[in-house]
């Protein structure tokens, strides 16, 4: 066990190993304990553009009952957290963030509804702390969680799509199918005092192999697909078209001008004009790097950029890693150089996922 933003949360579970969840989630199921991200609702009827004056997203563009991550954003252009917002269909919107952040992110909250509601706007915050959150991953995932529900098709349910149904004979269930692995998948937000009985009934569904799976095996596989870790890959002296997250940054978001969200100015100047440092995959052999290893020019030596994350791949039995160069350095293919344990290892920049991701993209709306 290890704390974790304040939460005693499990590296592993049992003997098995980190490697061996990490497989087993890849081949069949994972169910993490995410009880601990701060989930939020949003209601009112400005609670849109609420949520777009602190984040990137295009919230206005989503169909109703899907979402899209987004980050909060402060006036010099960095990331003050990741977090998914959800338009439902029930006069709310639905906000997952992380949990390592709910300091930063519950007063930025509550200060913003203050001022809106100064204005005579309306808006309010209520933070859900009578709800559990498991995320179920894996490509035998959806199965297992289709032989607990009757009312819905999953087929139906495309890629950040969310809905409230009954899982497990328990009401008020919001589904939403993503995850943190690059697996298909969802997160299930479950009344608190029965999350336990959710859980056990998926581990004990004959649709699929489920086993509980702990933060070791989470950090890999969302390195695997090339994800960020805040508090590691991206923070608020960083940007997110520095961290490869222009993608979140709407079309309609960017029109807008330099007023339209916290450090719009900088950021969409970066966007014009290219940033100067990007992050980027880099795979190696040899010992593996980890965060705060120093990246090199192989050739004069030089230090010219820093890893975030890295850990051998229990799928590829290589090492991977990310962290950030000069974008001159950038482009795949370009060897580089670490500095593990006073060795120095080749490495090479590589596209990220370093795994494909099955992202379930059927049902969708076109």
């Amino acid at each position: 066990m290890v704390d974790f933003a304040g939460y005693s949360l499990p590296i592993q579970y049992g003997k098995e190993g980190i490697a061996a969840s990490h497989l087993h989630a890849r081949k069949h199921c994972a169910i993490f304990d995410v009880s601990h991200m701060l989930q939020t609702r949003i209601h009112g009827k400005d609670r849109i553009g609420f949520i777009e004056s602190l984040t990137v997203a295009d919230v206005i563009g989503l169909s109703e009952n899907t979402g899209s991550l987004t980050v909060f954003t402060n006036e010099q252009g960095g990331i003050i957290d990741d977090l998914i917002v959800s338009k439902t269909n029930l006069d709310h919107l639905y906000v997952v963030s992380n949990a390592g952040c709910r300091h930063k992110d519950m007063p930025l909250m509550k200060q913003a509804e203050t001022e809106w509601k100064s204005k005579g706007g309306d808006v309010t915050v209520e933070f859900v702390d009578d709800h559990g959150l498991i995320a179920v991953q894996g490509p035998e995932a959806v199965k297992i969680v289709q032989s607990l529900i009757t009312k819905v098709d999953m087929t139906t349910l495309p890629f950040m799509g969310s809905l409230v149904t009954s899982v497990a004979g328990v009401e008020g269930c919001r589904i939403t199918r993503c995850g943190y692995t690059g697996e298909d998948g969802v997160e299930i937000s479950i009344p608190e005092k029965d999350t336990s009985k959710v859980t056990s009934a998926l581990l004990e569904s004959k649709a699929g192999t489920a086993q509980v799976t702990g933060l070791g095996a989470r950090d890999s596989l969302r390195l695997e697909a090339g994800l960020c870790l805040y508090g590691n890959d991206i923070d608020e002296t960083t940007s997110p078209v520095e961290a490869g997250l222009t993608w979140t940054i709407g079309k309609r978001r960017r029109q807008n001008g330099s007023d339209n969200f916290p450090g719009a100015n900088i950021i969409l100047n970066q966007i014009r004009e290219k940033p100067s440092r990007k992050r980027v995959g880099l795979i190696s052999k040899g010992p593996p790097a980890r965060d705060h290893t120093k990246i090199l020019d192989p050739i004069s030596g030089e230090e010219i950029g820093e890893v975030t994350s890295g850990c051998p791949s229990p799928s590829m039995g290589i090492n991977v890693a990310m962290g950030y160069v000069p974008a001159s350095k950038a482009k795949n293919g370009t060897k580089l150089a670490l500095k593990v344990r006073n060795r120095t290892v080749e490495a090479v920049v590589t596209k990220m996922p370093f795994v494909a991701t099955n992202y379930y993209t059927a049902g969708s709306k076109k």
